[in-house]
């Protein structure tokens, strides 16, 4: 299928799927599901389709030593410990805010890129990413909902979600196993990630609270469905566009999660948050530039 091979379009739809997890998220809490049951579920869901698809096709897993680091570090650091960090956070910055904290992740990402050696994005791709950047900060000095301002606290936890998702993303990239399928690592990821989640669970809540998710089974498997999906395009998206493009799916999450707070969940932000949702836009649009103007180069 062409689009695997599109950067542009696969970072719209993982982002737009990532973007459909918060508000999700944020249903599940009022539903009252543990935020570390809800990451597993996440995980579990995504994990699981993932590897009956991987092995319907007649493919077999790879698992050896690289393989199994790959698979605890890449859970840990991209997906177990910022799920975690974001569902507990979006009943106190709401769906649309935490998502927005996404959009820092490509500054963070770019950064470390520079740092380890891997490709750099064009001028007019940092530059994009700089726009990006800027609305990003006019949002986080909204400090979240109109009426409901978020505690400093939950504002900081929330600064330290883009920095983990920007770790998470250049190390797949450097330890990225030779000759691995897209998916195949998108399954392993997260069911190393569901395993890890189980002593949290168990932790936090004393127990594995599941009688809710029983009250939600629409919410349930429209959540497997979008984490499915998204991951399923994740990967692809690192491997065809690199790690400082695929973290710029926090733009277009955050657009999503932003208007699906204020149209669905009741979320209401002042004129800076969505001014600076607009130079997100812009900035997307930059790098999106980019990037189609880089394909072409090739």
């Amino acid at each position: 299928m062409r689009f695997l091979n599109s950067a542009p379009l696969l970072l719209v739809l993982t982002g737009s799927f990532l973007g459909l997890t918060l508000p999700f998220g944020k249903l599940a809490f009022a539903a009252g599901i543990e935020p570390s049951l809800w990451a597993f579920v996440i995980s579990t869901g995504a994990g699981a389709v993932l590897l009956a698809a991987f092995l319907i096709v007649g493919k077999r897993p790879r698992l050896d030593a690289h393989m199994v680091r790959y698979y605890i570090i890449a859970a840990f650091i991209s997906y177990a410990v910022p799920n975690l960090m974001t569902l507990s956070a979006i009943p106190h910055l709401g769906a649309g805010y935490t998502g927005i904290m996404y959009t820092l992740s490509p500054v963070f990402t770019l950064m470390l890129s520079v740092l380890f050696k891997l490709k750099r994005p064009s001028l007019l791709g940092l530059l994009g990413i700089l726009v990006g950047f800027i609305g990003a900060v006019i949002v986080g000095f909204t400090r979240g909902q109109v009426g409901q301002p978020a505690e400093p606290l939950w504002v900081v936890i929330g600064l330290l979600i883009p920095v983990i998702l920007a770790l998470g993303n250049v190390y797949r990239t450097i330890d990225w196993p030779k000759g691995a399928d897209p998916t195949e690592l998108a399954a392993g990821s997260h069911i190393t990630t569901a395993i890890m989640l189980v002593p949290a669970i168990l932790f936090i809540t004393g127990g594995f609270p599941v009688a809710p998710l029983a009250n939600v089974p629409w919410l349930v498997v429209a959540q497997i469905l979008a984490s499915t999906c998204m991951f399923a395009l994740y990967f692809r998206l690192q491997a065809v566009g690199g790690p400082v493009y695929l973290s710029q799916i926090g733009y277009v999450g955050a657009a999503v999660a932003l208007l699906a707070g204020t149209l669905f969940l009741g979320e209401a932000y002042g004129l800076a948050t969505w001014l600076g949702a607009a130079v997100i836009t812009i900035g997307v649009g930059m790098t999106t530039r980019a990037q189609l103007m880089a394909a072409k180069a090739d």
